[in-house]
């Protein structure tokens, strides 16, 4: 079975404002992406709102219920009192849990296993509790994963942004990495965990990526945002998918 494909539309709000007002529209990117047959969406609101805003979250959910209750809605996020509080209220059907460092451009990296799993385990139980799936942002290390099963999550999303760097330095080390991305899958699945991935996965590096063992959801944006420029959002949405399917 293919793994899922979560559009994740942070950049179409990034675009809407930078120059202000209501253009782009986020909601209309996540319509067009449900018509073409994505069977989830993605957002990570920041705190500083840079791109994802409180208001969109809502309205995403508020729209998904009405006009698409079978599509997966999923929020990354740090676990700060403001998100948290956020997806309780909106009750996605997924919560990824993501480390933020400070000034950060992007997320680069997962939690530590050095950290102790209490630091994650209130808040896990609370959302699984609320009927919340919860997955935990991790790198490609088996004692990571280890980590984030003593959390109480339900999945991890895999960090994928070493395996995209290797596979572009060529066929080889894009194998090598592959195989250490399956070891910690095998690891996990063995675990009772759920395992998605994401992190500048993109139509070229997925020919490999899509057939890891017990994948089931890859969370993709900035790739798949920068294809739609040229070939428009609801092509790109259905090429993600015939690279998950093949």
């Amino acid at each position: 079975m293919a793994a899922r494909l979560s559009v994740n539309v942070n950049k179409v709000a990034t675009l809407r404002n930078s120059r202000g007002g209501a253009v782009p529209s986020v909601i209309g990117a996540v319509e067009t992406c449900v018509a073409a047959g994505a069977p989830g969406i993605t957002v990570h609101p920041r705190a500083d709102e840079r791109h994802i805003r409180r208001a969109d979250v809502i309205e995403i959910s508020a729209w998904l219920r009405a006009h698409a209750p079978g599509i997966e809605f999923n929020i990354e996020g740090d676990p700060r009192p403001d998100l948290i509080e956020l997806v309780h209220a909106v009750r996605p059907d997924q919560c990824t849990l993501v480390p933020v460092t400070p000034g950060e451009i992007t997320s680069h990296a997962g939690w530590s296993p050095d950290l102790s799993p209490e630091v994650l385990r209130p808040v896990v139980q609370r959302m699984r509790d609320a009927g919340i799936r919860v997955s935990v942002f991790v790198d490609p290390e088996e004692a990571a994963v280890r980590w984030a099963a003593a959390t109480g999550a339900n999945r991890v999303e895999l960090y994928t942004e070493p395996y995209a760097r290797a596979f572009a330095r060529g066929a080889a080390e894009g194998r090598a990495s592959y195989a250490t991305y399956r070891r910690v899958a095998e690891t996990a699945h063995a675990l009772g965990l759920g395992v998605n991935a994401g992190h500048d996965l993109d139509l070229d590096n997925l020919t490999l990526f899509h057939a890891l063992p017990h994948l089931d959801e890859v969370s993709i944006g900035h790739a798949l945002i920068a294809r739609a420029l040229w070939v428009g959002l609801e092509q790109t949405v259905v090429d993600y998918l015939r690279a998950l399917q093949s």
